[in-house]
């Protein structure tokens, strides 16, 4: 099977001049979401990780996912004002405006082992900005698992001390 044809391209979203690539159509697909796992499982060691993270909303999934594959927890870094009670957060620049992301303060115990997801990297601007809020809570970033990667926009750059992997290059 091949992902790329379970992922669609929607022009000019969110805004124009934006391709967008929807990991819907993979998500409603058993079998293509059942590929994705599998392709982390050949990767992820579970000795490498105590806690899956889902960047909000598309990240979700993914991490969970793997979390009940693992036998492990995950935790949510969404947008702000979403999360209750104490609160971590950072702003940071995306590839067509910026956002401010948050993490509960209490969300992993000091020095766990946290493997962040994501359906998509591009700039690298919310997957660095995760990072920085999964260690100022105190926990060690294992790596980044992206469904794809936008390669033209460089965004491994923005990530290049940590260990990433993606399933589909574009």
């Amino acid at each position: 099977m091949n992902l790329k044809d379970k992922i669609s391209e929607i022009p000019d979203f969110p805004k124009k001049g934006i391709l967008f690539r929807d990991i819907s159509p993979l998500l409603r697909d058993p079998s293509a979401l059942s590929l994705v796992i599998d392709e982390f499982t050949k990767i992820i060691h579970p000795n490498d990780v105590d806690v899956f993270a889902g960047i909000e909303s598309r990240g979700f999934p993914l991490a969970c996912a793997l979390a009940l594959k693992y036998n492990k927890g995950m935790i949510m870094i969404r947008k702000q004002g979403k999360l209750p009670g104490l609160t971590h957060k950072v702003s940071y620049s995306i590839e067509y405006g910026t956002a401010t992301m948050e993490i509960q303060a209490d969300a992993i115990k000091k020095g766990q082992k946290v493997y962040i997801c994501d359906d998509l990297l591009a700039t690298g601007g919310t997957a660095k900005a995760a990072a920085k809020l999964i260690e100022k809570i105190g926990g060690k970033i294992s790596g980044f698992a992206f469904i794809i990667e936008l390669t033209d926009l460089k965004g491994s750059k923005a990530i290049k001390n940590y260990k990433y992997n993606s399933l589909v290059k574009y």
